[in-house]
């Protein structure tokens, strides 16, 4: 039988020896939160393009999955759906950039919300296997925050908006970096 104890000891042990992916997470953080201080208008643009490209594609790629998976000889009706939409949406991203840009602004709320949650309840429950777990714990709050601003206010100006998730980024990152030298020193 796993005990809650023995548990929490294997994800410590596991963080522990992958201390180097948190330091490497953070890094990445740091990084693109300087370069989007340095290039906001063109961080913003490549993310709605990136974002345009990524739909898509994966609407292309779920379009052909729905045709080769068949449920009872007839197309995969949910790939198929998604698959629309998504090259819909891709499309959609190259003529109205603006509108996209909103739409991607709430989904990147979405997303920090939810990674947020999900480090604040990580913090809690290994607050008695892992000293300092406040790092993990405060780099939810912030990103809870963060996506908070964002559903409050989406259109307040993307250039802005970029400053803010360049800063939510460097200040997330350096907050991973300390939690990965601190897992391990031990």
């Amino acid at each position: 039988m796993v005990t809650s104890e023995s548990l929490q000891d294997g994800i410590l042990r596991d963080l522990k020896r992958n201390w180097g992916w948190i330091v490497a997470r953070g890094v990445v953080a740091v990084l693109f939160g300087v370069l989007a201080f340095i290039w906001p208008a063109v961080t913003l643009t490549v993310l709605v393009l990136l974002w345009g490209a990524y739909a898509l594609a994966d609407g292309v790629l779920a379009l052909l999955a729905a045709f080769r998976v068949r449920d009872h000889g007839k197309p995969f009706w949910a790939l198929l759906i998604v698959g629309v939409l998504g090259i819909i949406a891709g499309i959609l991203t190259f003529f109205w950039p603006g509108m996209t840009t909103l739409v991607l602004l709430v989904f990147i709320a979405a997303w920090a919300l939810a990674m947020g949650v999900s480090q604040i309840a990580a913090a809690i429950r290994l607050r008695k296997a892992i000293q300092n777990e406040w790092l993990l714990a405060l780099s939810g709050v912030l990103s809870v925050i963060f996506g908070v601003l964002m559903l409050w206010s989406p259109g307040a100006g993307a250039l802005a908006v970029v400053w803010v998730i360049a800063s939510y980024a460097i200040v997330f990152g350096i907050l991973l970096i300390a939690l990965g030298f601190r897992l391990k020193r031990g």
